[in-house]
């Protein structure tokens, strides 16, 4: 590399040869509380002050930082007051893409006599604010409310590694590239004079540039009033207050790529745009969704807190907005959690399922690649765009390891349809429908029938359903399964998804030799899976078939997943929903992922005991399929008992395993949160709740035998779109009895408000 680089006339050189770090952290021997703040494609994780600690050793919050493209482009955002950090009186991150804290200073010290109190505790406050929206903005209002004037100094202390998420998530790397710092423009000589640096008062540029020669900027242009000074990365405020008097400072940092945007989203000018832009889209998107609230409080916190984490977790990619999987780690498009997202919010949103179904149409395997685990027809697992991705240190460019997002895909293709009638996309989407199914059959016929999966890519996945964690797939006695793998619940996607293509196949697109085809194809499946797959002895079904087509018998929450498919008799089905419920797999909060029998069950483990809200929301649709609502409603009613243990009412992506009567839901240590199908887990168990079934080809809807849990007695969906008809419908739960304590009352439905010509039909 040369030692300065030029982009459009402005200058740089390696930051290596500059004493930038001449600003001391303020240093915490114990981790803070973070928060996380989130807009479209960039997300922020500070401490409840809003800071950014970069010199801190505490392993636990090395993920701090300002995101975007999987890179961090702040890894220190420190604000002091004379070089001590403020006191935090509040905070609040509710807006989800905001984040405001009160502050006030600690016994400042008079610098002239050190015995000497300067300025008592308390006198000083410091209202913080900072807004994402295609960038990262900050507002500080200072005011002094002591009875004299006082003079000191406010700093605020940036920097910026550039890191990609894979490297903090501990990924090692050979080569990384390097720090550049800007200086005039004729001055490009590796040995620099600060006097020639470029940074002034008025803005600050931090970059980088990566083994790809791209580089990348977090470029600072501060508002109202100015710093006095920069010293390296810090900025400085000589104050002087009169009493009762404030004054206001702040900035604007942008994001840039070899002097483009980073962001997808547009940066407005200064903070009040950002935030006046964030609410109006907000507020355009909660007014054409499904309204959804009940007579209990503390439940509806929870809806609204879902419908808040479903638009703050809404992603640009390409051709539309997909649910993001996860804040901090999965910020990005994944198959599988995009698609079970999108089918578990179609009660709430139609088109974020439309456009996850476009979406991952477009990154549709197209080639043989072992790096990729591509074939043609494959639907991704994991899109990354950070340096390590553009250097093809890892795969994810896209990554297609992942055994069900394919046949998900296709489910949820059909599912859209039954919901909408949305004849352009099922048609436009068709030959993707094609594609799909033939990479589906290739694999099958290649697995002794089955799907099954094995890590091809050395950079991949070993375990590839919607367990992937390398563990977790294990027998009765904890034996790790070996050699390719067939999930028991992939076998029940692949059916559910012939049978449902074979409908649209025969009824809309009159192409009977498909049809009949995957009709039959799933039939055998049906009644070969009955046969291998079930363990006499336990009277459960396998969590998979091994390499050798031997049972991997270790009691799990994967058949749970089949119940509502279709896929096993009735009496195999009555079996497994009443062995979910035992109390070694139910905590009394939810259903564990594995046995706590097992001798690798772990409560803590990631796929080894935990209890995953996604999970159980499926389990749930099964358990009341099947006859079972009583059940359905008791693990619906502990998950919505455990969120209400959450901050901010916020269900997390898995909490651990420990049994109801041992005490409050014990948290996972590093669980995303918002994450999208924990989030979606909300509007699935009230999906599940009102039995709402959608036949828009049919021109109908019919909603099957209502069941409200005895903590909602009225609840309300109101601008429920199916098809181009609105609904707004009303379900009431008859009063308690005796009865009631063991049996499900009945719930009354009735249709308040109807605007298009869909037949409801309400099914007692």
């Amino acid at each position: 590399m040369s030692s300065f680089v030029d982009l459009d006339g402005r200058v740089f050189v390696p930051a290596v040869e500059l004493p930038i770090s001449e600003w001391g952290c303020v240093l915490t021997d114990r981790a803070q509380p973070t928060l996380t703040l989130k807009d479209d494609d960039l997300f922020l994780i500070a401490d409840t002050i809003g800071n950014i600690s970069g010199c801190t050793r505490d392993e636990a919050i090395t993920s701090m930082g300002l995101f975007c493209r999987d890179t961090r482009f702040l890894n220190r955002l420190e604000l002091q007051i004379n070089g001590r950090s403020p006191i935090l009186l509040t905070s609040n991150a509710d807006k989800g893409f905001a984040l405001s804290a009160l502050c006030t200073n600690p016994i400042l010290w008079d610098e002239d006599k050190p015995t000497e109190i300067g300025i008592a505790a308390e006198t000083i406050s410091i209202q913080r604010e900072l807004v994402l929206n295609g960038g990262l903005f900050e507002e500080l209002v200072v005011h002094n409310y002591g009875p004299d004037t006082v003079k000191f100094q406010i700093s605020l202390s940036f920097d910026a590694d550039f890191a990609d998420l894979f490297e903090i998530r501990g990924f090692d790397r050979q080569a990384r590239g390097g720090i550049l710092r800007r200086v005039a423009e004729d001055n490009t000589s590796a040995e620099v004079d600060r006097d020639y640096l470029v940074d002034q008062p008025t803005e600050l540029t931090l970059a980088y540039r990566g083994l790809d020669d791209a580089v990348l900027e977090s470029h600072i242009e501060f508002a109202h009033q100015l710093p006095d000074y920069l010293k390296g990365y810090t900025a400085v405020w000589n104050v002087r207050l009169e009493s009762h008097a404030e004054i206001k400072m702040g900035y604007r940092l942008a994001m840039m790529m070899n002097s483009k945007p980073v962001s997808q989203v547009r940066l407005p000018g200064e903070l009040n745009q950002a935030k006046a832009a964030e609410l109006a889209e907000e507020e355009r998107w909660r007014s054409q969704i499904t309204k959804i609230r009940c007579d209990n409080p503390a439940i509806n916190q929870i809806i609204e807190r879902a419908e808040k984490d479903v638009y703050l977790l809404r992603q640009s990619f390409e051709c539309g907005k997909v649910l993001s999987a996860g804040v901090p780690w999965f910020c990005t498009l994944f198959g599988r959690d995009a698609i079970i997202a999108a089918s578990q919010t179609l009660i709430l949103d139609p088109t974020i399922a439309k456009e996850t179904l476009i979406v991952l149409a477009q990154y549709q395997g197209k080639d043989h690649n072992d790096w990729r685990d591509e074939k043609p027809g494959k639907i991704l697992h994991e899109i990354r765009l950070g340096e390590m991705a553009r250097c093809n240190e890892i795969p994810h460019t896209p990554y297609y390891g992942t055994v069900d997002a394919t046949p998900l895909w296709l489910m949820l293709y059909a599912e859209y349809y039954s919901w909408t009638h949305d004849r352009e996309i099922l048609d436009r989407l068709w030959d993707n429908a094609l594609a799909a199914m033939a990479w589906i059959d290739q694999e099958m016929e290649q697995t002794d029938g089955y799907l099954a999966y094995y890590q091809r890519s050395k950079r991949g996945l070993q375990n590839q359903g919607w367990k992937d964690s390398g563990n977790c797939i294990v027998d009765r006695h904890g034996k790790m399964a070996e050699g390719s793998i067939a999930l028991c619940e992939v076998q029940a996607y692949v059916y559910a998804a012939k049978m449902r293509l074979s409908e649209i196949a025969r009824t809309i697109r009159k192409e009977e030799h498909l049809a009949d085809h995957w009709e039959y194809s799933a039939k055998e499946l049906k009644e070969r899976f009955n046969r291998d797959f079930w363990v006499e002895d336990q009277d459960f079904l396998a969590m998979a078939l091994d390499g050798e087509q031997k049972q991997v018998d270790g009691i799990s929450s994967n058949p749970g997943q089949c119940l509502h498919l279709g896929i096993l008799t009735e009496e195999k089905a009555q079996s497994v929903a009443e062995r979910l419920m035992a109390p070694d797999l139910f905590s009394g909060w939810g259903i564990r992922t594995l046995s706590s029998d097992s001798p690798a069950y772990n409560p803590i483990g990631y796929h080894t005991g935990t209890v995953w809200p996604h999970d159980n929301s499926l389990i749930t649709m099964g358990l009341r399929s099947n006859g079972f609502p009583e059940q359905a409603l008791e693990v619906a009613q502990g998950l919505f008992d455990m969120i209400g243990h959450q901050p901010y009412h916020r269900p997390p992506e898995l909490f651990c395993g420990y049994a109801r009567s041992q005490g409050n839901p014990v948290q996972y240590p590093v669980a995303c949160t918002p994450q999208a199908w924990a989030t979606g887990t909300v509007f699935q168990l009230i999906q599940m709740m009102v039995n709402l079934v959608p036949n828009v080809e049919s021109n109908q809807v019919r909603i099957i035998d209502p069941a409200l849990p005895q903590s909602i007695h009225q609840l309300s969906i109101e601008n429920l779109r199916v098809g181009a008809t609105v609904l707004d419908v009303e379900f009431v739960r008859e009063k308690s009895s005796d009865f009631d304590r063991t049996h499900v009352a009945t719930t009354s439905c009735r249709v308040t408000r109807k605007r298009g010509n869909l037949r409801v039909m309400i099914e007692a």
